[in-house]
């Protein structure tokens, strides 16, 4: 039986993957190469393995405490039939249909944005008929919904069911970020740059397109990036406290003495560390260079409307990002204060070479 249908099986063949073939099937861990790291890096220390313990990702609050009000004006109490003519009547009907009231974000959003673009010729046409005071009261929700426009996309977007969903993380990261793909990215970039139109004064929209883009928006990856990031910190953070142990006990070498450590830290260091830790955490930096700065484009173009919730979870967000991004680039560092005494040794500079360790922050 192959190791896919062992783990992937039925019940018997899950507990004989249990029991004989458990290392094959950590392999398939989201943290298999971080373990492994970590482990074989105690073995010459001669330390325990600590105990390794990820920060949770934040989760976004309650839909309802990010929602924001959108007042309908005078928009309701129109009077449908008096703007025969007018191609925003159309509009104005589906706004006001039983349908229109129970809208979506997005779709109330892809109304408003019609109303906006069409309304003028309407007012135009109606001030012409010397119908002024139809002309005004259409005029003064053009006002109110240009001044809700901002609010209105964030209900739609930042806020809406779809990038809720990107910012879930996923109960099984398995080999995360190895098949992320550019669709999301694509989708992220169109609705920042409509956003950006339309806050300009542009309300063209392709509703089915925008649709979609909010569907590609819900396939993302955000909470699978930050749950891989915790993951990725909790372990090189145990393995700082096996470092930090060491180095409290003083220099690894001295001038009379070279342990055995100082041999076979270097090795491991290439093989766990370089061989398999820093190629995904190298792919897990892309991907959050891909990803984050889209989405904060759209937060910093809202930034107006942001309720006081979103802040709250935005900042908590972003603390955690620079503490977990940091922790490769940190345990750089403490992997150099412990080898740094070692330096002069020429076993420890042929078996890493004379850059290896810094080429470790690349």
């Amino acid at each position: 039986m192959s190791m896919r249908l062992c783990c992937r099986g039925m019940l018997p063949a899950a507990l004989l993957c249990l029991t004989t073939l458990l290392a094959g099937c950590a392999d398939r861990n989201a943290d298999a190469e971080l373990q492994r790291y970590l482990q074989r890096l105690a073995r010459p220390l001669q330390a325990a393995v600590p105990e390794v313990s990820a920060q949770a990702v934040p989760r976004m609050p309650a839909a309802s405490a990010l929602r924001l009000e959108i007042t309908a004006g005078k928009l309701g109490a129109l009077d449908f039939l008096a703007l025969t003519g007018c191609e925003v009547q159309v509009t104005i009907g589906k706004r006001n249909s039983s349908l229109g009231l129970m809208a979506s974000p997005s779709q109330r959003l892809l109304l408003d944005l019609e109303y906006l673009r069409l309304a003028p010729a309407c007012i135009a046409t109606l001030r012409e008929q010397q119908r002024q005071a139809l002309a005004d009261t259409l005029a003064q929700v053009h006002e109110l919904k240009q001044r809700q426009l901002p609010a209105l996309i964030f209900n739609a977007t930042l806020a809406g069911p779809e990038y809720r969903q990107l910012w879930q993380p996923p109960q099984v990261l398995g080999d995360y970020p190895a098949r992320t793909g550019s669709a999301v990215l694509s989708a992220l970039a169109a609705i920042d740059d409509s956003a950006r139109r339309w806050l300009a004064g542009d309300y063209r929209a392709d509703n089915l397109q925008f649709e979609l883009q909010l569907s590609e928006v819900a396939r993302g990856d955000g909470g699978a990036l930050l749950k891989a990031l915790a993951l990725q910190a909790a372990w090189l953070r145990a393995a700082d406290t096996l470092l930090t142990q060491r180095m409290q006990q003083g220099p690894l070498c001295s001038e009379r003495i070279r342990p055995a450590a100082a041999d076979i830290l270097p090795n491991v260091i290439t093989r766990y560390f370089i061989g398999e830790v820093q190629p995904r955490s190298a792919a897990l930096g892309r991907r959050q260079h891909e990803l984050l700065p889209l989405l904060r484009s759209l937060e910093r173009r809202l930034d107006g409307v942001l309720p006081a919730a979103f802040r709250d979870w935005q900042l908590q967000r972003e603390q955690l990002l620079r503490a977990w991004t940091a922790a490769p680039r940190e345990h750089v560092a403490q992997l150099q204060a412990l080898l740094e005494p070692c330096a002069a040794n020429p076993g420890i500079i042929a078996a890493t070479g004379t850059s290896t360790v810094p080429s470790l922050s690349k």
